[in-house]
């Protein structure tokens, strides 16, 4: 079946096989996160993205391959319920920014600011800051074609700034420049809760999401 980034609590992953990586994608606990895992076809290194809740499951999608980090999009608790248990079960690097750090409940090994790398196997995935939701909020591209947005990036808008007319600011004008200005219409996004999109099906409604200022 191709992959649509269509998943339910409790149901089986989505798969998408790329030449060089292979993402799943999960369902998990009661907000309804999404989780990711990321692996190189070439290494089977793995990286998940936001050990959210339900650490059973992540660890049986996970399976008998390494991974060699877990990427934390944002300190928001719903994305890392799972994160120690996680951590302690695979012994992964933690990954994070900096400002979203301390309110982790592990202590995070590689902190990551805008324009670093993380490495899975032999593919790098950049990061990309995306102020606003949080001060410390990033997303992951992968080859400017697929990038995972957490919370920042969703269909129909930009994330959550709770009415904060400054917050939104900055994370429409990182939004618009970091990801829209810079990426094509084809990139898919895999945001950190509900179905995903691409850019093209999102841009034409920027100036919409300007002036409503949510």
């Amino acid at each position: 079946m191709p992959y649509t980034g269509d998943v339910t609590a409790g149901g089986p992953a989505d798969v998408r096989e790329l030449p060089d990586l292979t993402i799943s994608k999960v369902e998990v606990g009661d907000f309804g996160n999404n989780a990711y895992l990321v692996r190189c076809r070439e290494t089977g290194d793995g990286v998940l993205i936001d050990a959210a809740a339900d650490a059973p499951r992540l660890l049986d999608l996970i399976g008998g391959e390494p991974i060699s980090k877990i990427v934390t999009t944002h300190r928001h608790q719903d994305h890392w319920l799972a994160l120690a248990e996680v951590a302690e079960a695979t012994g992964a690097q933690i990954v994070a920014h900096p400002l979203d750090a301390p309110e982790l409940p592990v202590p995070v090994t590689q902190p990551v600011e805008h324009g670093d790398k993380v490495t899975v196997g032999v593919v790098t995935l950049d990061v990309v800051h995306l102020r606003g939701h949080t001060p410390g909020s990033i997303a992951l591209l992968y080859q400017d074609t697929h990038i995972f947005t957490g919370d920042s990036l969703f269909p129909g808008g930009v994330g959550n700034t709770e009415g904060d007319a400054a917050r939104f600011d900055q994370l429409y004008t990182d939004v618009a420049e970091r990801v829209f200005d810079r990426l094509p219409d084809q990139t898919w996004v895999y945001p950190g809760h509900g179905k995903d999109t691409t850019l093209g099906a999102e841009r034409p409604a920027l100036p919409e999401w300007r002036s409503r200022g949510w």
